[in-house]
């Protein structure tokens, strides 16, 4: 029964990221909470690590192919990152795991805000990161994904809800250039928790497996849905919001409850 909740909760984090282009990671770890049954906040982080890097992976491929992706800001973003994504998720590994949750709540309440809220900005497409312009952009680009990279560590999710408006912050680039050039971030970031929570042995390996590949199966489903469903994505898009919000207001209340009993 185990596997059958495994699968049909990485179907539905793949559908989300399918359908509306991101969110998805967010509700990983309270699926393998609540709907699978483990028991360790720690443990459900390092194993949905696992599956946000490999669906970023995979939804970077497609960006890539587009043009979508700018590689220098990427790489200077990503390898800040990856410190912070360390930093962070070796320190979370420290916070008892009912404190972790009531934060994990909080978090998940502003990023249903965040994306129910989220309006698409102009910016310059033509930016790049070179010799000429490093020393304004480079700065900012380590700063930002630094911070980033840490946050997506601690709370083990993809962070594309703070990386997008990172990069748009950091270099001026367009909204769509933001989110394929985030998904090699997030990439990067989850397999960087991921190794870190393997090591201390916080990956559950079979389990990973079965909601990794439930994650191809609903992706598939959600770019497809995605495409057929045309301008309704934006109101489907507002409904997830809602409910991660509401999930998280649960989870937050779940975790300060445990912290003071």
């Amino acid at each position: 029964m185990q596997d059958i909740l495994l699968v049909i909760s990485g179907s539905l984090v793949g559908f989300v990221l399918g359908l509306v282009g991101g969110g998805g990671s967010i509700i990983a770890m309270p699926l393998l909470l609540y709907v699978v049954g483990i028991g360790s906040p720690h443990l459900a982080i390092g194993t949905s690590a696992i599956a946000v890097s490999l669906s970023a992976a995979s939804n970077l491929f497609n960006h890539a192919r587009k043009g979508m992706v700018k590689w220098p800001c990427a790489f200077s973003f990503s390898a800040a990152g990856v410190a912070g994504a360390w930093a962070g998720s070796t320190l979370a590994m420290r916070v008892p795991g009912d404190q972790l949750l009531a934060l994990f709540g909080l978090v998940m309440i502003a990023v249903g805000a965040v994306m129910a809220f989220r309006k698409d900005a102009e910016g310059n497409p033509d930016i790049r990161l070179n010799f000429s312009t490093a020393r304004q952009l480079l700065p900012l680009l380590l700063l930002i994904g630094f911070g980033v990279g840490a946050a997506s560590g601690f709370f083990g999710i993809g962070g594309g809800f703070l990386i997008v408006p990172g990069l748009m912050l950091a270099t001026g680039m367009p909204i769509n250039y933001a989110i394929g050039t985030s998904l090699a971030a997030v990439t990067v970031f989850g397999a960087t928790t991921a190794a870190n929570y393997a090591l201390a042995g916080l990956i559950d390996w079979r389990i990973a497996a079965f909601f990794v590949g439930g994650g191809a199966i609903g992706g598939l489903i959600g770019t497809l849905a995605s495409q057929r469903l045309g301008q309704k994505k934006a109101t489907l898009a507002i409904v997830f919001a809602s409910c991660v919000v509401l999930i998280g207001l649960y989870i937050a209340a779940k975790g300060l409850i445990g912290i003071n009993t």
